[in-house]
């Protein structure tokens, strides 16, 4: 695929979604049942408005059905899929467009996702081009019929084992997916869609308090002090600006953010985004709550060269008004949090740092994780 877009002065080669190869497959597969013809290449028009030509793998036809395999092509996106084989096969009936899952495809067992609970986890998307390629092949061959048709992705089921499909109640494969088509490299699109189908399983379970973590070291720090809430919490990683709005959208009443320092010190100066390729600002948080508690500036003037939070809180620890600094550094954060929101929820967060015995809440975060606690129950 020859489409391609900037991250920062990177020039990087789009690829194309699973959804994308499955609807190929169908239309190619569609195309060999009407023809009696093998089927080496297919055109498919993305939701994006790109064109895509596609090489048709393994064609097999039968009596009364066809199939054929697409290799999904991620471009520079490290996207574990890259390279599987997703097949397609299309049997005549006599009316409408079946779509199921078979082997290496997962199969939905919490509500709140893209499909009903018992459904293929192929999701609306993929579907609609799936549905949309096989009419327009219909058309062109005035085949008045419908069509049954099975996705299948052989290699799906231990690849699922590497995603989230498992956390989030997609068992036994991956799932068939894209909302445009295409893959971007790095998308922060596709993870920002992991946390809301996240979330939006949470809200479809009756919950209404959002949990969300910033990584493993939160999930490891939650299991050792709120076991009864593990398996409530939805992973935002950097995104955490994103994570409150989806909330906010999913009509939750309180959303709890728990997150080591070294991550969530950036929300003291207003940064919803913590990677570092958006902002730093660690370095200066600290020290502009440092001097605002009164610790002096031959103090501050070391944390500079710190590379990290917890060298820096070490450095700090050493002065009386260590404990004043935390305080301003959890009320900014809040203040940001609420702002972020627009105090249409109550927001907190828990800090913690291991390293330094360090467990800061927000005010209000008690409150929440009372509540979520009771909720659990």
């Amino acid at each position: 695929m020859n489409s391609y877009i900037y991250r920062g002065t990177k020039k990087l080669r789009c690829g194309y979604t699973t959804g994308s190869c499955a609807a190929g497959a169908a239309k190619a597969a569609a195309s060999m049942l009407l023809s009696g013809e093998i089927c080496g290449q297919v055109t498919l028009m993305t939701p994006a408005g790109i064109l895509l030509t596609l090489d048709v793998l393994e064609p097999v036809m039968t009596g009364g059905s066809a199939s054929c395999a697409v290799r999904k092509d991620s471009g520079d996106d490290p996207d574990i899929t890259n390279g599987i084989l997703i097949y397609a096969k299309v049997s005549a009936c006599e009316s409408g467009i079946t779509i199921d899952g078979g082997e290496g495809v997962g199969t939905v067992t919490k509500p709140g996702l893209d499909q009903p609970v018992g459904s293929a986890a192929i999701n609306s998307t993929p579907r609609r081009m799936i549905a949309d390629a096989l009419t327009e092949t219909a058309k062109r061959y005035s085949y008045p019929g419908g069509f049954h048709v099975t996705v299948s992705a052989p290699a799906g089921a231990d690849l699922a084992k590497k995603t989230f499909n498992p956390r989030m109640g997609i068992t036994g494969g991956i799932s068939i997916i894209g909302t445009t088509g295409i893959v971007e490299p790095m998308s922060n699109a596709a993870v920002i869609e992991t946390i809301r189908a996240e979330a939006n399983m949470r809200r479809a379970a009756g919950y209404e308090n959002l949990l969300l973590t910033v990584g493993n070291y939160s999930d490891t720090f939650l299991q050792d002090l709120w076991p009864e809430l593990a398996d409530r919490a939805v992973m935002c990683s950097n995104f955490i600006g994103d994570a409150l709005d989806i909330g906010v959208t999913l009509g939750f009443r309180r959303i709890l953010l728990i997150g080591h320092i070294g991550k969530l010190v950036k929300l003291g100066s207003g940064i919803m985004n913590t990677h570092s390729s958006y902002a730093d600002g660690r370095m200066e948080t600290l020290i502009a709550c440092g001097a605002l508690a009164g610790i002096p500036r031959e103090i501050l003037m070391q944390i500079p060269d710190c590379v990290t939070t917890d060298a820096a809180l070490g450095i700090l620890y050493q002065h009386p008004e260590y404990t004043k600094m935390l305080e301003i550094l959890t009320d900014r954060m809040s203040y940001y949090l609420d702002a972020r929101v627009k105090s249409q929820v109550q927001t907190g967060a828990v800090i913690f740092s291991n390293q330094h015995d360090l467990l800061l809440k927000t005010a209000g975060a008690d409150d929440i994780i009372a509540a979520m606690t009771e909720e659990a129950i």
